[in-house]
Parts: C-alpha cells; sequence; structure tokens
C-alpha cells in the first residue's frame, strides 16, 4: 500500500508525463499541412524568420531548463550544428514559457552556445505542435517541414545523419 507521500509522488509523475518524453518517435510531416509562422527573437533581441534561413537545412527543437531529456540532448545539438556548419545547417533552440534570465543561467552554465529563441507565452510552440519536450522539427533547403521528433534524441548519431543529411541535398 502506498502512503500519502508516495501516491503524490506518482500523480505528480504521471501528470508530467505527457510533457516529458523518455525515448523518441519519428512522424513524417503531413503532405498537406499547413507550415505554421515563426518569428521569434534570440537573446540578444535579433528576429529570425524561418523564411530568411531558405537554402539550408533548419532544425528547431523546443525545449526548456527544467527538462531533463531537453538538456541531455543539448550538447548533441550543438555538435551537430558544428559538423555540418551554418551554410548547411542552423540550430534553433525554442525555449518554451521561460524568461531570458534562467535560460542565460543555464547557457553559461552549460558552455552551450545555441541560438536560442524566446516563447514566453507558449505560442509558438502550440502552433508547431510541440506538446512533448523536446520536441524537434527537421526544415529541409527549401523551408519544408519534413520530420517531427518528440524526444531526446542523439543528434550525432548515424540515425539522426540519415535523417538529416538528405534534407540537405532536396
Amino acid at each position: 500500500m502506498l502512503n500519502r507521500r508516495a501516491w503524490l509522488g506518482l500523480s505528480l509523475g504521471a501528470a508530467a508525463a505527457p510533457l516529458l518524453a523518455a525515448e523518441y518517435d519519428v512522424m513524417r510531416w503531413p503532405a498537406n499541412a499547413v507550415v505554421p509562422p515563426l518569428q521569434a527573437l534570440d537573446l540578444q533581441g535579433q528576429t529570425w524568420r524561418l523564411a530568411d534561413l531558405r537554402g539550408r537545412v533548419v532544425v528547431l527543437n523546443f525545449w526548456a531548463t527544467w527538462c531533463p531529456p531537453c538538456r541531455a540532448e543539448m550538447p548533441s545539438l550543438q555538435q551537430m550544428a558544428e559538423i555540418y556548419g551554418p551554410d548547411k545547417l542552423v540550430v534553433l533552440a525554442i525555449n518554451v514559457k521561460e524568461g531570458p534570465r534562467r535560460i542565460v543561467q543555464y547557457l553559461q552554465s552549460s558552455g552551450l552556445n545555441l541560438t536560442v529563441l524566446l516563447d514566453q507565452s507558449g505560442d509558438i510552440a502550440r502552433q508547431w505542435g510541440a506538446n512533448v519536450l523536446p520536441t524537434t522539427h527537421l526544415i529541409d533547403a527549401e523551408g519544408r517541414p519534413r520530420l517531427r521528433l518528440r524526444g531526446e534524441v542523439d543528434w550525432t548519431s548515424r540515425e539522426a545523419a540519415a535523417w538529416v543529411e538528405p534534407l540537405m541535398r532536396r
């Protein structure tokens, strides 16, 4: 029999389960689906638009500092960006519902230097269907979303390369 504290812990864990993914799943972007707009500010106040990134593969990664799987995959996202270079691939880490101070503290303590976009209201995440963190969208060089991945991924793996590299050749 569970005591009150254990029951509360299980209940809270179950409530958080839809937000945190232990594994990942891959889904193709529906052919007829409308591409949501993307216009967001980074931590320096620069506006980023998806349309401005044509010619490069774009990786939209929805994350939060409180999310362990998000934190676990961030170094591999940064490595992937470095491997392919900014002329071929852009990683945009879209932070969901957190303020700049918390994000900057996390980046400084982790040594990461990814481009972080702000989604303090959660509207961008909702538009892109990011109801699980982390959620990552892979967008081809022509600006078309191709894949959505929910959960933690090793972005330096062969499997990730098999998803990303064909998007560069279209």
